[in-house]
């Protein structure tokens, strides 16, 4: 499981730094081409980034799938609000795990039907490809217009992040069984900080600056 945790974190991270880094670095060309300066004009002219815009948003989308799977993690999706807190305690477990319930059978339910879209997409045509498997006249699937990539593997994050999030709310939903807890996510709480005292040392050398 850490594995899988930090896994899912360093490609968020990956996605939100690279999309960052790219618009940015197309911002400045955009801008900067337009300068009169002699040489370097001619040589960010030169420049093509036309694929900049369909990877940014590829990679936003990714971002956002696998972002949801982390949510449901550290209970950024799931939690009990003001009505289910004020109902009797049975009751009160059976509604969160119906939610759950209904939880796992939507992210699955689209996860599974992203599959299907995806195999048909050319998928079907890649797999069966990569075995040798005569395909005759099996259609190769449409890419994206810019970076020519093939739609299939963009539509990806469809299946694996939907499968993710499914996989996410079983653990939440095994976790509160065992225990009756739910993740809570706490908006001021800063990663690697857990000890009130690293944070007042942190503040203080700050203060002293």
């Amino acid at each position: 499981m850490k594995v899988l945790d930090h896994l899912e974190e360093w490609i968020i991270s990956f996605l939100m730094a690279g999309a960052t880094l790219i618009i940015f670095v197309s911002i400045i060309h955009r801008y900067g081409s337009g300068f009169q300066i002699p040489v370097i004009q001619d040589w960010m002219l030169s420049l093509n980034f036309s694929w900049a815009q369909e990877l940014c948003i590829i990679m936003f989308v990714w971002m956002a799938k696998f972002g949801a799977a982390y949510g449901v993690r550290m209970g950024v999706h799931v939690g009990v609000d003001v009505l289910v807190s004020r109902l009797p305690v049975a009751w009160r477990r059976t509604t969160v795990l119906i939610a759950l319930f209904c939880g796992m059978l939507f992210t699955a339910t689209i996860g599974t039907l992203g599959l299907r879209f995806v195999w048909e997409n050319g998928m079907h045509y890649a797999f069966f490809t990569a075995i040798g498997i005569d395909i005759g006249d099996l259609p190769q699937g449409p890419t994206t217009p810019d970076l020519e990539w093939p739609t299939w593997v963009v539509y990806s994050a469809v299946p694996l992040g939907s499968y993710l999030m499914c996989f996410r709310f079983l653990q939440v939903t095994w976790t509160f069984v065992r225990t009756g807890e739910m993740p809570k996510h706490n908006e001021a709480e800063v990663e690697g900080l857990d000890e009130d005292g690293d944070l007042d040392a942190i503040l203080s050398h700050g203060g002293t600056k």
